[in-house]
C-alpha cells in the first residue's frame, strides 16, 4: 500500500449542548453546531473515535493543506 499524506479534519458538534473532547494533545470544547479543525495526529486519537461512535461529534470534511498549515501555526503559537 502506498504511503499517503495524512490530513486533518473539520469536526462539528452535532447537538445543541456544548461537548468537550479531551484529546492527548489538547482539550476541544464545541458549543452546539460549532465546528473546529483537528490535526492529522488527533484524527487517530481514541477519545475522538469514541466521541464519533457516540455521535456527539461528526466529521464534516478533510482539511485543505492551507487549513492544516494554519492550524499547526495556531497550535505552535499557543505553545510558545
Amino acid at each position: 500500500m502506498a504511503d499517503r499524506e495524512r490530513r486533518g479534519m473539520l469536526i462539528k458538534n452535532t447537538g445543541t449542548e456544548p461537548v468537550s473532547v479531551s484529546l492527548a494533545s489538547r482539550m476541544i470544547t464545541l458549543d452546539g453546531a460549532e465546528e473546529a479543525f483537528i490535526t492529522p495526529e488527533e484524527v487517530r486519537d481514541p477519545t475522538l473515535r469514541e466521541a464519533l461512535q457516540q455521535r456527539t461529534i461528526s466529521i464534516v470534511r478533510p482539511a485543505t493543506a492551507a487549513e492544516d498549515e494554519a492550524l499547526q501555526e495556531r497550535l505552535t503559537s499557543r505553545e510558545e
